[in-house]
């Protein structure tokens, strides 16, 4: 193996393992205290604003922004529904078993074609339009009833509705980032940096409101059946590897390709799905082994499709200090997903 091979099979491997650690250590999390959804993701939030800190003391490619009242007004659309749908897509993951997440989430490419769309004022191309379709008939046939599963097995109304507002609040919050880069002078980081931080600001007075700081002392005092090293070290371990998980993003997008990329991310979901079932007990029946399989054809259609177009015009826009890598990436959210805006976009590679 040359040394391209070998950088290639690196990087995939450490984005397969930052993601598939992600989705489990949250589940394993959310099953011992789903009372505690929102302090976890609080704490989440917070490690990454501190490890953002520690690599603006280690390197000066990563730039902490001043504090700036009028950007921070600017900032509130995009840091409200980056919330918004961080909270989504925790309850939906707390809600449903970590196979069945996937098809959960599964509008996320069709809402992200949808509101991209609406924001441009352009109709997508017939053939975006088909993939949108494809992963749209994923979704509906995984999520239709199916006979002879165990009640555990069968989603709630609500995780549904959570899956479908967190796919939601993904797709807009993919067009808030283009419009929100400008006032933190197109810096990624600086962007990762508000996100994070203001994130964490407003999620704080609901975590207090919820009694979650009241309900998490009252386990550790009163419950002895509850394992409250499970809580501390899943939320270390997910805020260290959410930001490792941004990292592996932009690595995979940066080193192989969009398609190599995808392909990565479907192997993942596979290898998602299998630990699903042997580690956790998962249901997975053939109805929704074809949705899962319908979805991840769908979206690699459409990562086939965007990588054979012809790259857009560059902007003309002031120098980023992170040389323009990808800004969904650089939010850090915990979301295993959000590779889509990157190919929803490709960059041009250098030659």
């Amino acid at each position: 193996m040359d040394r391209k091979t070998m950088q290639v099979a690196g990087v995939v491997t450490f984005y397969m393992s930052a993601a598939l650690t992600m989705v489990f250590v949250n589940k394993e999390v959310l099953s011992n205290s789903p009372e505690l959804p929102l302090l976890f993701l609080l704490i989440q939030l917070l490690i990454a604003v501190v490890l953002l800190h520690v690599g603006a003391f280690l390197t000066p490619r990563i730039e902490i922004p001043t504090i700036d009242r009028d950007v921070a007004k600017k900032l509130v659309p995009v840091v409200s529904v980056n919330i918004i749908g961080l909270v989504f897509n925790t309850l939906c993951l707390r809600e449903v078993e970590a196979t069945f997440f996937q098809i959960a989430r599964g509008l996320v490419l069709p809402l992200t074609i949808t509101v991209s769309s609406m924001h441009t004022r352009k109709a997508p191309t017939a053939k975006v339009i088909v993939a949108a379709v494809i992963v749209t008939m994923g979704f509906a046939l995984g999520v239709a009833p199916a006979k002879n599963l165990p009640t555990k097995a069968i989603p709630s109304n609500i995780s549904l509705v959570y899956g479908v507002l967190s796919s939601l609040f993904i797709a807009i919050h993919a067009v808030l980032i283009k419009i929100s880069l400008p006032y933190c002078n197109n810096s990624t980081i600086q962007l990762a940096w508000w996100t994070n931080a203001g994130s964490a600001v407003m999620l704080l007075p609901f975590v207090i409101f919820n009694g979650e700081f009241a309900k998490i002392w009252d386990k550790y005092s009163n419950d002895a059946t509850w394992d409250f090293s499970v809580f501390l070290w899943g939320s270390l371990v997910t805020g260290v590897f959410g930001f490792l998980l941004c990292i592996a993003g932009l690595l995979s997008i940066k080193v192989t390709s969009p398609i190599t990329h995808m392909f990565s991310s479907a192997a993942k979901s596979g290898l998602q799905t299998l630990i699903g079932v042997m580690k956790n007990k998962d249901v997975l029946n053939a109805q929704r082994s074809i949705s899962i399989l319908v979805i991840l054809i769908g979206t690699m259609y459409y990562t086939w499709i965007k990588s054979n177009e012809a790259p857009p015009k560059p902007e003309t826009r002031p120098s980023d200090i992170e040389a323009s890598e990808s800004s969904q990436r650089l939010l850090f959210n915990a979301d295993e997903e959000s590779e889509l805006e990157e190919l929803k976009s490709p960059a041009p590679r250098k030659p």
